[in-house]
């Protein structure tokens, strides 16, 4: 795994881009301005979450650690600035560039912020692709070397047909046609002086305008994998890969129990359910939540609640337990992992679980940021044994299921 050097700032970050880019000469241009409007999506579709990092991010630090990269840049839109703060964070990067309103002014912005130091190559590619392999990067370069451009392509396998209005209108022969990807690899001079030359057209791709000079560009063997992320069904396709591949599954398990004592309710599941008697805890005694967050601890073996929330602490006197699940979530979450089950049994002979279920469901599934089928309840007796069947206090314990991403 490639280890992010610490950002730079101000005018140590200024002037270490500036000696550094002089010795660049194999550049990657990344384009990352994009609205995506296919997505629909608020955010931009570059910036949403995948495998617990921004789309960008992947491609990025695939990049960044490949030895025969010098340097990335990225082009952004400017509104997009604290997203791509927050996406990057950590990362050695050259500054962003702004981009303009069509992709072909982007990536024309993005060369002509690299004529200062005229690098020798440079890779251009759609932030959108976040699975970028070192092979395909290797091969583009070393395409380069007899050539003045080169690009990805898969060979077109399905029939291609016209249409209006949802009817066919013809059949187009795919013998001769290929699918074009990212990054496209080309000798930095050529490409800036075709796009100087073409800066009025809106070509299809970086390629074509190198095209447009007259200029021949070569063909290699793409990667099915690498694939631009377009719609919301290729980013459901996108986390199945990972999960797939790169997946670790990890269980934990909670346990919880307090005593009753004096008091006319109890916090099970963050609710408020009245009652003849309270449980005694130095925070508000919820058994449920205090086992989830154990279990969810436990699977990503950091610790167990007090080692984060210590009944010598008096900060967490009284505090509601809903403060501890959402910290532990987020540690989950820190750690590059994604709830994927919690089961919780709670044992008591009273109160009726089975009358509360669904609202303790719909309470955890809330605080955890998880779906209602991710939440499973139950309610169980020991038939007046132990001190739950005494109706002396309530115990509960729990079963987590998180799987790691790119594990």
């Amino acid at each position: 795994m490639h280890l992010a050097k610490p950002p730079l700032q101000g005018k140590n970050l200024k002037s270490r881009q500036q000696s550094e880019l002089a010795m660049h000469s194999t550049v990657a241009l990344v384009l990352a301005g994009g609205r995506g409007n296919r997505m629909k999506t608020v955010t931009p579709k570059q910036y949403l979450d995948l495998g617990g990092k921004p789309v960008l991010r992947w491609c990025l630090e695939a990049f960044i650690a490949h030895p025969r990269i010098d340097a990335v840049r990225v082009v952004i839109s400017p509104e997009d600035r604290h997203l791509y703060d927050q996406a990057t964070d950590g990362l050695e990067l050259l500054s962003p560039i702004d981009g303009g309103a069509y992709r072909q002014n982007s990536v024309k912005n993005g060369l002509e912020s690299l004529v200062s130091t005229s690098p020798e190559r440079v890779l251009i590619h759609d932030g959108a692709r976040p699975f970028i392999k070192a092979k395909l990067i290797d091969d583009l370069l070393d395409s380069l070397l007899e050539t003045t451009g080169t690009i990805p392509t898969l060979p077109i396998v399905n029939a291609l047909k016209t249409g209006v209005d949802g009817e066919v209108t013809g059949t187009v022969g795919g013998d001769g046609l290929w699918a074009a990807q990212t990054p496209q690899a080309f000798l930095f001079r050529d490409i800036l002086g075709a796009h100087r030359v073409n800066a009025n057209d809106n070509l299809s791709d970086d390629a074509a305008v190198l095209e447009a000079t007259g200029l021949k560009v070569k063909m290699i063997e793409g990667d099915v994998v690498n694939f631009k992320i377009t719609n919301p069904d290729d980013l459901i396709f996108a986390r199945r890969l990972l999960m797939g591949e790169n997946s670790s599954i990890r269980v934990g398990i909670g346990f919880d129990a307090h005593r009753f004592g004096h008091g006319d309710f109890i916090m099970l599941c963050g609710i408020k359910i009245p009652f003849k008697k309270s449980l005694v805890a130095h925070s508000d005694g919820d058994v449920g939540i205090h086992s989830v967050v154990d279990a969810l601890l436990g699977a990503i073996n950091a610790g167990d609640i007090g080692t984060y929330f210590p009944s010598s602490d008096c900060r967490w006197k009284n505090v509601n337990s809903d403060l501890f699940l959402r910290k532990a979530v987020e540690l989950v979450h820190e750690q590059g992992a994604h709830i994927v089950h919690v089961d919780l049994t709670i044992i008591c002979n009273q109160p009726s679980i089975s009358v509360l279920r669904d609202q303790m469901r719909t309470r955890m599934s809330e605080i955890m940021g998880i779906s209602l089928r991710q939440v499973s309840i139950k309610g169980k007796s020991t038939d007046g044994l132990g001190f739950t069947g005494r109706e002396e206090g309530i115990s509960a314990q729990a079963v987590s299921t998180i799987c790691f991403v790119n594990a």
